[in-house]
């Protein structure tokens, strides 16, 4: 079964609305392993907008499935990733003013920063993934940099599914199968949702984990986090 880690970023934006501290973020992390989740997901900003460096330093000891951190590379990231050590680092190339994740890196152009940035982190045991489009040569240049997965992309899957799910899925086979044969774990990430991630897992069935925030925290708007999250896992399991 394809495991589920829950990205939290949106409960802590509606925190930082009003200030103090509710939602607890720390709490509601451990209420999602509680509730099921293999895995908790944060991506901290320069700015803070939503998690804070803070709430990563408390959130490890606490997490005891897997924690993993999102983040574009820079100086006060990697500092942040090599003291708290987390389970996994997601490398992003986002601008500091990104809304959200809205590409991949292109690997081959950014290879001798990301080989030495996986490097860095694998000799203090941390599993390093690269966040990437579905493209051949993206899944190429980050096996030859060193990474242990990579992160793909799926804005553009979502986007296409309710139109042609079978023509929107066809690159994420194609890179998926590719990162399987060179040694690479497969992740999977961005505007998965209730809608489409059941075929998804069903077509993929040898991705490692997929990383929800936005759509699972609006879906338990209505349903309850502990419900919201039984849904998520129900469409991870293989029917095949």
């Amino acid at each position: 079964m394809i495991k589920l880690s829950v990205n939290i970023n949106k409960v802590a934006t509606i925190r930082n609305a009003r200030g103090g501290n509710t939602p607890d973020v720390l709490k509601v992390a451990q209420d999602c392993e509680r509730f099921g989740a293999e895995g908790i997901t944060v991506h901290p900003r320069p700015d803070e907008r939503h998690i804070r460096y803070a709430d990563v330093y408390g959130l490890k000891p606490l997490i005891t499935t897997e924690l993993n951190i999102e983040g574009y590379p820079a100086e006060a990231f990697i500092d942040l990733v090599l003291k708290v050590k987390p389970n996994q680092v997601t490398l992003v190339p986002d601008a500091p003013d990104a809304i959200t994740s809205n590409a991949g890196w292109k690997t081959k152009a950014n290879f001798a920063m990301l080989s030495e940035i996986v490097e860095t982190f694998r000799e203090k045991g941390i599993r390093t993934s690269i966040f990437i489009a579905p493209e051949q040569e993206d899944v190429e240049w980050a096996a030859k940099a060193g990474a242990d997965r990579v992160e793909l992309y799926t804005e553009p899957y979502a986007a296409q599914y309710p139109d042609n799910k079978e023509l929107a899925i066809a690159p994420f086979v194609e890179a998926a199968s590719l990162a399987r044969q060179l040694g690479l774990g497969v992740n999977a990430g961005h505007d998965l949702s209730l809608t489409n991630l059941a075929y998804l897992a069903e077509t993929i069935d040898w991705i490692d984990e997929v990383s929800i925030g936005h759509a699972l925290i609006c879906d338990a708007l209505y349903f309850g986090l502990e419900k919201t999250i039984s849904l998520y896992k129900a469409c991870l399991i293989n029917r095949k």
